[in-house]
């Protein structure tokens, strides 16, 4: 173990959820811990930043005298100070979760857990997020050997610049843990309409998974088929280059004029 690695924890169920434990116990041999997280929960924020309320945090009292912070922010946020406030040190890696829930398929543009490690990757940091495909019942305690194995391999082998890794576990028996691509699946809005004598109709969020036909090497049928996930997913440039390479020149002759507009 590298004792002179900096690693910042960080999630969107709240610092005081199960998960951000049981990760910061799988991470802690690995250098010096910093926490800095949301100080409610925060799932759904994606790379959310709060621009219209203050942001302010609270030293969190932990366990073997690891600093912590809670922020009244998103995921996001959390980085952003951490890097820029809290830490006197930029850290050297980013480990998020353990999500209380699946962020695999396309949920990834949706989570919060995944956002606070996609900033980390806009400054140069490497990231691991790390989900459980169990809402009601976690077994967080079966992820710690798999959590410790996945951030020492990540660690001997340099992530390219721009690339994220993206681990969900199964629920029940794990057969095994395999590499991954990013499947088609993600929630779909279900809302529950209910009312009030005053403000009359609301809605309450809720959702359901949107299946798709998978491959299978895709995360969600690898998670159904009892492995660990692992997805390399990469954030640096989303442009369609093919898009940009097939339609460069018709899309110049269709606006040439477009400068008489002026």
């Amino acid at each position: 173990m590298n004792e002179n690695l900096n690693i910042l924890i960080t999630n969107d169920d709240g610092i005081h959820a199960p998960g951000i434990k049981y990760l910061w116990e799988s991470a802690k041999d690995f250098g010096e811990i910093f926490i800095v997280a949301p100080s409610e929960e925060k799932s759904g924020s994606g790379m959310g930043m709060t621009l219209t309320s203050p942001l302010r945090t609270k030293a969190i009292k932990w366990d073997d005298n690891t600093k912590a912070w809670s922020v009244t922010g998103t995921p996001a946020d959390c980085v952003k100070l951490g890097c820029s406030v809290l830490l006197k040190n930029i850290p050297d890696l980013i480990v998020s979760g353990i999500n209380r829930g699946t962020n695999a398929g396309r949920n990834v543009l949706y989570s919060g857990t995944i956002g606070g490690v996609i900033e980390g990757c806009f400054r140069g940091i490497p990231g691991i997020a790390f989900s459980y495909d169990d809402f009601s019942n976690p077994e967080y305690e079966k992820c710690i050997p798999y959590i410790q194995l996945i951030i020492k391999f990540f660690l001997n082998v340099k992530m390219p610049k721009g690339t994220i890794i993206n681990v969900n576990f199964p629920k029940g028996e794990i057969k095994g843990i395999k590499l991954a691509h990013q499947g088609k699946g993600y929630w779909i809005e279900e809302l529950d309409e209910r009312f009030h004598p005053v403000i009359q109709t609301y809605y309450w969020m809720g959702g359901k998974p949107l299946s798709f036909e998978e491959s299978d090497e895709s995360d969600i049928a690898l998670l159904k088929k009892g492995y660990v996930a692992v997805v390399p997913l990469h954030v640096d440039n989303m442009t369609d280059h093919n898009f940009f390479k097939d339609h460069q020149e018709t899309f110049l002759k269709a606006f040439t004029s477009v400068t008489d507009l002026v």
